[in-house]
């Protein structure tokens, strides 16, 4: 899912709408999207946490010669003449913004333009990541829990690391059970502080971030990962919030009773996976910031983007003695 406007504030809470493009690559016989080498390309944006976890596991599976990336531009910007709309837009050039591209399957300038040849009738929202079928000329699905799953299962006879399974069945209950409050209390809980529009509903969902925060201190202070001692698909969710939390939702979301880095454990934590093989690769702070601290003016008018903190992700952890 993109970030969202206050369009999704109900009651002064923010509420995330459901995307809409579910369709299914499958490996079954007769599927009408079936895994192939070079068929597929996602589309992301290094802001958006749930854009960035479908990045996660490409890179994690050794995905990225099978199925193509490009990567929008930070600032939202106006999508289409005549209207308001601002949402994810492509780069002009190559060289105008360092690390965003074109778009070089269909050459359209936004994310929007995307929807649009997809469905001329769409009228949801504009959202990545999007998984785009350049046989079809169509959305595939623009869920990111979904993509992160095709990606996990579909792809493996083109995987360079097919053996890499981040949601194995002996876990799956412990997964699902972690995602089902992370997702609420801490991925989106810092979304439903940063867009309250009401005192009440942003001190709810603040007590429920910090309480959400210090339940997985305590669990990170018995096991190395969130979910067990492996390395599974609810530590890449927790991760991309983890990693923005300091630098981003701590000040401009008005998460600020408490820093990541002044958890032992979630810190050590977060470091432990940023320094996995890759995953440093699907991080890039410039964009992080960029876009949420200019891409908000209900809550940044100035579009001022803090230069600190400085949090650095590289330095020695001590998840090890979990081994």
């Amino acid at each position: 899912m993109a970030l969202s406007t206050l369009s999704d504030v109900a009651d002064g809470e923010f509420k995330r709408k459901e995307t809409t493009f579910r369709n299914f690559i499958s490996s079954q016989p007769g599927a009408e999207f079936p895994p192939e080498n070079g068929r597929y390309h996602l589309y992301i944006s290094y802001a958006c946490p749930w854009a960035s976890r479908c990045y996660a596991f490409m890179k994690l599976k050794g995905l990225e010669d099978a199925i193509g990336l490009t990567v929008v531009k930070p600032m939202w910007e106006r999508t289409k003449e005549g209207d308001d709309h601002f949402g994810w837009v492509f780069a002009k050039t190559e060289d105008e913004v360092p690390g965003a591209q074109r778009d070089p399957i269909n050459g359209v300038t936004s994310i929007r333009a995307l929807y649009d040849l997809a469905n001329p009738d769409y009228t949801g929202r504009y959202t990545v990541p999007v998984l785009w079928d350049k046989e079809k000329k169509t959305i595939v699905n623009n869920e990111s829990s979904e993509i992160t799953k095709m990606f996990n299962f579909e792809f493996n006879n083109f995987a360079k690391h097919p053996d890499v399974n981040l949601y194995p069945a002996h876990l799956k209950s412990n997964i699902e059970q972690v995602n089902s409050w992370t997702y609420n209390s801490i991925n989106n809980g810092v979304y439903r502080c940063g867009f309250a529009t009401k005192q009440k509903p942003y001190e709810e969902a603040f007590a429920e971030l910090f309480a959400a925060l210090d339940r997985c201190e305590d669990i990170l202070s018995k096991q190395r990962y969130i979910a067990g001692n492996e390395l599974t698909e609810a530590d890449i969710r927790l991760f991309v919030t983890l990693v923005r939390f300091d630098q981003v939702y701590y000040v401009h979301f008005k998460c600020n009773k408490r820093l990541i880095h002044q958890y032992p454990n979630l810190f050590n934590y977060t470091k432990d996976i940023y320094q996995t093989p890759s995953i440093a690769d699907t991080v890039n702070m410039f964009h992080i910031k960029q876009h949420y601290y200019r891409s908000h003016p209900s809550i940044n008018p100035h579009g001022i983007v803090p230069v600190g903190p400085i949090v650095d992700f590289t330095t020695k952890h001590d998840r090890d003695r979990f081994k």
